[in-house]
């Protein structure tokens, strides 16, 4: 019996730490109503930052970038020029944190 609850107080000094070092209420967060990612502009700003470590400068080729905003979350997609056969790339963002959720590129 003892034992248990010398157990039960280790994890329950374990947890209470990390939570104490996850959330610190001395530091003040700002978080838009709108979200960190509250428009178009910055959705594809994020996707190009993103994309250009990966991708390269070729990620220009498939300018100008679609967006659509769907249950949160911002899907930017490149573009072909008319006549080409091949895929783009894609990040889905979260509107509210700015969370990659996915990055992916067609073939």
């Amino acid at each position: 019996m003892l034992k248990k609850i010398i157990l039960f107080l280790i994890a329950t000094l374990i947890l209470s730490n990390s939570f104490l070092l996850a959330v610190d209420p001395e530091k003040h967060n700002y978080k838009p109503r709108e979200g960190y990612v509250p428009d178009e502009t910055t959705a594809i700003k994020i996707a190009e930052a993103v994309w250009l470590p990966i991708y390269g400068d070729t990620i220009y080729t498939e300018k100008p970038f679609k967006t659509v905003l769907k249950n949160g979350v911002w899907i930017v997609e490149g573009s072909l020029p008319e006549g080409y056969v091949g895929g783009v790339a894609e990040i889905e963002i979260a509107k509210d944190d700015g969370k990659i959720l996915r990055v992916s590129h067609g073939q």
